[in-house]
C-alpha cells in the first residue's frame, strides 16, 4: 500500500459519510417534527383549557351579577296622570306579593285607564328611594 491509498481509504469515508447523513437526518426529524409536534400539541391543549376557563369564569361572574340578591317582598303599582304626577285611582288594587301578578294587573289597568301611566315599584333593602321595575 502506498501513501495515497492510506490517505484515501474509501471505507472510512463511506462510513463517516453514512454516519453524518444518518445523524443529520435524526437531528432534522427531532428538531423539525418531533419537538415542534410535542410543543404544538401542548399549546393546543393548553389553549383549550384557557378558553374553557375563561368561559367558565365569565359564566360564573354573569350568573352572580345577573341574579337578584335581594328580591322584594312586596310590589306596588303607582298610577301617574297625563302630567306625570302621582295620582290615586279609587277601586284598584295596588299592593302585590309577586312581580308577575303585579305586572298582569298593570297591563289590565293600562287598558282600563288609557290616560294614566303605571309604574311597578318596590322598596329594596339598603336603598333610600323606591326602585321602579316596569313602567307603562
Amino acid at each position: 500500500m502506498n501513501a495515497f491509498q492510506k490517505i484515501f481509504d474509501w471505507k472510512t469515508y463511506i462510513f463517516t459519510a453514512l454516519a453524518v447523513i444518518s445523524f443529520s437526518t435524526f437531528v432534522a426529524i427531532l428538531f423539525g417534527q418531533t419537538i415542534p409536534g410535542i410543543i404544538l400539541t401542548f399549546f393546543k391543549v393548553a389553549g383549550v383549557y384557557v378558553i374553557l376557563g375563561a368561559v367558565f369564569i365569565f359564566a360564573l361572574a354573569w350568573f352572580l351579577k345577573a341574579r337578584p340578591h335581594n328580591r322584594p317582598k312586596e310590589y306596588t303599582v303607582v298610577p301617574f296622570d297625563v302630567f306625570g304626577k302621582k295620582s290615586k285611582i279609587e277601586g284598584i288594587r295596588t299592593m302585590f306579593k309577586t312581580h308577575d301578578v303585579a305586572w298582569s294587573f298593570m297591563k289590565q289597568y293600562k287598558e282600563m285607564y288609557p290616560l294614566y301611566n303605571f309604574a311597578l315599584v318596590s322598596d329594596l333593602p339598603k336603598t333610600d328611594k323606591p326602585t321602579i321595575f316596569r313602567y307603562i
